[in-house]
């Protein structure tokens, strides 16, 4: 695995509602479906779109480190509105209720299976 790009974000939490998200919920910016009964199980972030234009797109990988147990790998599939800047937000199940984080490491990384 090799690291590609290293940026420090903030981080929070989104849930696959209507409240949160739109009137489509369970698909994301990036068209992808989500599995509504167990949202985490995908491992998707959203992206605020400033990080889109560093290299933070749609089924890129990213090692995530800072935000305790949300830390690890995962993917971008969704796009934050467009008020945020400089951050993420992990898709989660309803179940997990807070969750912000400062100064979270995101690392894009070459899998070998994307690049």
């Amino acid at each position: 695995m090799n690291i590609l790009k290293v940026i420090l974000v903030t981080a929070t939490i989104y849930h696959a509602v209507p409240e949160q998200t739109d009137s489509t919920p369970d698909i994301t910016a990036s068209g992808a479906r989500i599995d509504i009964n167990n949202p985490l199980k995908h491992r998707w972030i959203a992206v605020s779109r400033d990080l889109e234009d560093k290299g933070f797109v749609f089924g890129v990988k990213v090692c995530v480190t800072g935000a305790g147990q949300l830390d690890g790998i995962w993917t971008v599939q969704d796009r934050m509105n467009s008020r945020w800047t400089n951050r993420i937000d992990f898709l989660v199940n309803e179940e997990l209720k807070d969750g912000k984080w400062d100064n979270v490491r995101i690392e894009i990384i070459d899998d070998d299976n994307r690049l």
